[in-house]
C-alpha cells in the first residue's frame, strides 16, 4: 500500500464522530477528526441545550470509555418508563427492578455529553484535531480514500487514509460526494422541546404519551425538572412558538393531563423537524457510514442517539480486531462485518419507531380500542416487556464489548453484564 496520512479520518466531530475518535484512540491507529464547526459545547450545533436519552446499554459504553464520571453527577436516572394513550383506558409500564439493573437509562443535556467529549479529545495523543475545516472532495482509489479539507483561513489540503468515517450528520456531505443514496420521509410535524417543572416529583419516571395531535414524552431530570419533546403538525409550529408560557403550559395539560400535577414553568422552546433518514448503503470499500448520516428515526421511544452510540461500538470493535490482526481496516470485506452485524438492530429499531408512530397516528375508533388492549396485553405479559426492555436498553442480540464493560482488547469470554 501507498504512503498515507491517517489510517482512519473521521468527518465530524459531534456525538458520533466524538466518540468514535475515543473509542479508537489507544489502538495504536493515526486518527484524523474533521470538523466544520470550531470544537467547543457553545459553538457546534450538536451541543445545544436538547435532553438526551442514553439507554443502559449507552451508559455502558461511555462507563467503559472513562466518559461517564463526568456525566454521573449530572445524568437523571430513569427507573420506570409509563406508556399511555390519552382518553384511553390502557397503559403500560416498564420498571428497571424487573430487568436487575439500577435504571434502564438516564437523561442528560446534549450540551452535558458534548462537554465530556469535547474535554477528552485534546488529550488524545493520537488523534489530530481537524478543526474548523470543511470537507469540498472524496475520492476513493484502491488502496486509500482521497480527501480534500478546506482549512478555516481558507487553505485547501489533500489527505489521504485506509478508512474514511461518515459521521457528518443527516446531510452528510461524504454520503452525497459519494452518490449514496437515502431514504427519506417527511412526517409532517416538528418536535417542539422544553424544560419543564412540575408540581409532583417525577419519582425519575418517563412518560411516554400518545394523543391525537402528535406523541409527547416527557424525560425525568435534575432538580424534578421534566424534559418535553412534544410533536405537533409544521402548520401549527410558528403558532406554538408564539404562544406564551402560561398558554403553552395548557396546552401540555390538555396533552398530558395531571398526572404530574399542575405545570409550574417552562423554558425556552426550539422546534426541529421530524423525518426519517435510512442510508442505502452503511460500508463501501474504504467508507464507512455510522450515526445520523446512516440513520435518523423520529423522537418517540428516544432511540436514535443509542443506535448510533451502537453503530461506534460495533465499528471500533471490527476495526480494533482487524487492525490487530494485520488486516487492511478499509477493505470491504472488514467493513461489511460492521455493516452485516449492525443491520438486524437498525432494521429493527427503525421499523419499531416509525411503526409505533404511524400506528398511534391513525385515530379510527376499531384500530384506538385494539392499541388501548394491546398496551394492557402488553403490561400484562412478562416475557415480552422482557424482550422489549432489553432491546430498548441495547443489550439484546449481539451486545458489543464496550456496552459489556469490556475493553476493545478484553477477551470476548470477560465480564457479562445483567
Amino acid at each position: 500500500m501507498n504512503a498515507v496520512d491517517y489510517d482512519l479520518i473521521i468527518i465530524g466531530g459531534g456525538m458520533a464522530g466524538a466518540s468514535l475518535a475515543c473509542a479508537l484512540a489507544d489502538q495504536n491507529l493515526r486518527i484524523g477528526l474533521v470538523e466544520a464547526a470550531p470544537l467547543t459545547a457553545s459553538a457546534h450545533p450538536s451541543y445545544d441545550d436538547r435532553a438526551i436519552a442514553l439507554a443502559q446499554g449507552t451508559k455502558r459504553i461511555f462507563q467503559t470509555l472513562g466518559l461517564w464520571e463526568t456525566l454521573a453527577t449530572t445524568a437523571t436516572p430513569i427507573h420506570q418508563v409509563h406508556i399511555s394513550e390519552r382518553g384511553g383506558p390502557g397503559f403500560a409500564h416498564l420498571d428497571c427492578r424487573d430487568e436487575g439493573v439500577e435504571a434502564l437509562g438516564y437523561v442528560a443535556e446534549a450540551r452535558l455529553i458534548g462537554m465530556a467529549l469535547l474535554a477528552r479529545l485534546p488529550n488524545l495523543s493520537q488523534v489530530d484535531l481537524l478543526c474548523p475545516a470543511r470537507l469540498e472532495t472524496v475520492t476513493i482509489e484502491a488502496d486509500a480514500a482521497r480527501i480534500g479539507i478546506r482549512l478555516d483561513d481558507q487553505r485547501m489540503v489533500e489527505l489521504r487514509t485506509r478508512l474514511l468515517v461518515a459521521a457528518d450528520g443527516a446531510r452528510s456531505p461524504v454520503r452525497e460526494q459519494l452518490g449514496i443514496g437515502a431514504l427519506r420521509w417527511e412526517y409532517g410535524q416538528q418536535a417542539i422541546i422544553a424544560n419543564v417543572t412540575p408540581t409532583l416529583p417525577h419519582h425519575h419516571v418517563a412518560y411516554e404519551r400518545f394523543t391525537a395531535e402528535g406523541p409527547l414524552a416527557l424525560l425525568p431530570m435534575r432538580d424534578d425538572r421534566c424534559a418535553v419533546v412534544c410533536a405537533v403538525d409544521e402548520a401549527e409550529v410558528m403558532a406554538i412558538l408564539a404562544l406564551d408560557d402560561a398558554e403553552f403550559i395548557a396546552l401540555l395539560h390538555r396533552r398530558f393531563g395531571e398526572r404530574l400535577g399542575p405545570f409550574l414553568r417552562v423554558g425556552r422552546r426550539q422546534a426541529y423537524p421530524l423525518f426519517l433518514l435510512k442510508a442505502r448503503e452503511h460500508a463501501r470499500q474504504r467508507v464507512a457510514i455510522l450515526g445520523n448520516a446512516a440513520h435518523t428515526l423520529h423522537p418517540i421511544a428516544g432511540q436514535g442517539f443509542n443506535l448510533g452510540i451502537r453503530d461506534v461500538a460495533v465499528l471500533a470493535e471490527v476495526v480494533t480486531n482487524a487492525h490487530r490482526s494485520g488486516e487492511d481496516i478499509g477493505d470491504l470485506t472488514v467493513l461489511n462485518r460492521y455493516a452485516d452485524w449492525r443491520r438486524w438492530d437498525q432494521r429493527k429499531t427503525i421499523a419499531f419507531t416509525d411503526a409505533l408512530n404511524r400506528l398511534f397516528a391513525n385515530p379510527l375508533p376499531p384500530l384506538r380500542a385494539a392499541r388501548n388492549l394491546g398496551l394492557l396485553a402488553f403490561d400484562l405479559a412478562p416475557p415480552l416487556k422482557h424482550w422489549f426492555a432489553r432491546h430498548a436498553m441495547g443489550l439484546d442480540g449481539r451486545v458489543p464489548k464496550l456496552a459489556r464493560g469490556l475493553t476493545l482488547t478484553a477477551s470476548s469470554s470477560g465480564t457479562t453484564l445483567p
